[in-house]
């Protein structure tokens, strides 16, 4: 097989893992000549990285490609699983430092995602994994970004060693429960996981370490999924938790069955995407807004709605709280008002302090006042008092034909817009 076909094989392969976000990293180059010289090719600062997209909407910015798609497990939502017959393929570590160099020299990619099949063991394929890494650091003096796939179960000594070599590592956690994971994956034990997770952790270089969970295979609701997120940003320090929404691209008993039907697949599908973006968007507010998962989803409110954002939707629910007098409010209930971001919040904070604010003056700093303005008074006014007066923070509580006579004409397309 020449490397052409390896290349086709292995990249097409490496798709369905999303957990490749290259932003946010500044490698210092070291001076210890026992590690990496003082001058080598490639940079990882912020704006090195340039990102391009497949035609599936993932991101291909680096050379994104499995070291082998053979692989000993056989997990059921998986193409690489060993009992389907699809072509295989295996890079020698040699073969994949060559093409990383010579693309990057080329101008092709800016960076290496690299992960692989559990080809014999997972110590054996962590040791091909770092021996990629390792070469480019210490022999081809490259600097530019690398981003390791960590083996679940592998030696926590080589995964210590990664962690030397990379910017980024990532262990995905796969599925969001143990019995999912016993289902779907039985050859994979999430205690192993959890313990090669927390290595990491320990081992993580500057840009930490990342995961991910495939939505939608499997029963679990929201709440459980980013309530799990939230723990894993707690106990293991996460950079990113990266949502993937099932594809079906194996006939499995065990997983959703296609329904047949061209347009119900279809509208499946589409909400597949739509409750990865939700999730997305739920992991934005943990991340950088400060809300808890039980802020975000309770019990009562288990699963994100389709028809708002998970701000807007906890706006909603709480009009006790509104409206926000948005030249006296603090920074954190600034963040707290659909349509005001971290920067705009950030830029009222600091405007304010030499005038009052009004609608167009929150416009031009940022706001999205569509959203905004059912939320905030600009100096006492009331921007919109009849939408206000609307049962809107009801809404959760009629059906569909009547959320949509809940706001009046366009204000209620732009409230509820995804």
């Amino acid at each position: 097989m020449d490397l052409q076909e390896k290349i086709a094989i292995l990249s097409g392969a490496a798709r369905y893992d999303v957990s490749c976000a290259s932003c946010g990293v500044s490698r210092a180059v070291s001076r210890d000549v026992n590690r990496f010289a003082e001058k080598g090719l490639g940079s990882t600062v912020s704006a090195g990285i340039c990102h391009s997209w497949s035609d599936d909407g993932r991101c291909v910015s680096l050379l994104k490609v499995l070291l082998t798609n053979y692989c000993i497990y056989d997990c059921a939502y998986c193409v690489n699983r060993r009992s389907n017959d699809v072509p295989r393929a295996a890079f020698t570590p040699a073969e994949l430092i060559d093409l990383t160099i010579q693309f990057y020299k080329r101008n092709y990619i800016e960076g290496l995602f690299l992960s692989s099949g559990v080809a014999q063991s997972p110590d054996h394929t962590m040791e091909q994994l770092i021996r990629v890494a390792r070469t480019l650091r210490e022999e081809q003096q490259y600097y530019g970004y690398i981003h390791l796939k960590i083996i679940p179960g592998a030696s926590p000594e080589l995964v210590s060693l990664a962690g030397r070599y990379a910017d980024r590592l990532s262990t995905n956690i796969e599925l969001p429960s143990a019995p999912s994971l016993q289902l779907l994956a039985p050859d994979k034990k999430p205690q192993i996981i959890a313990q090669t997770m927390d290595t990491v952790t320990a081992a993580a270089p500057a840009a930490g370490q990342s995961t991910q969970l495939i939505v939608g295979a499997t029963p679990e609701r929201d709440l459980q999924i980013v309530s799990l997120a939230e723990h894993l940003y707690q106990a293991n320090n996460l950079s990113r938790v990266y949502y993937s929404g099932y594809v079906p691209v194996n006939s499995d008993q065990r997983l959703p069955a296609l329904l047949g039907d061209p347009a119900m697949d279809a509208e499946r599908s589409r909400s597949v995407r739509l409750r990865e973006h939700r999730l997305y968007q739920a992991d934005w507010l943990l991340r950088f807004y400060k809300f808890s998962a039980a802020e975000i989803l309770s019990p009562e409110y288990p699963d994100l709605d389709e028809f708002v954002d998970p701000k807007t939707a906890w706006a909603l629910r709480h009009p006790e709280l509104f409206p926000v007098e948005i030249n006296k409010a603090k920074y954190a209930e600034l963040l707290r008002i659909p349509g005001i971001g971290v920067r705009s919040a950030k830029r009222i904070v600091q405007t304010r302090r030499f005038h009052s604010l009004d609608a167009k003056a929150l416009q031009r700093i940022g706001v999205v006042w569509k959203r905004a303005k059912y939320f905030v008074t600009c100096g006492g006014h009331l921007p919109d008092v009849a939408v206000r007066s609307s049962p809107a923070a009801l809404y959760r509580f009629f059906s569909t034909e009547q959320k949509q006579k809940l706001l009046p004409g366009q204000e209620q397309l732009a409230l509820f817009a995804a």
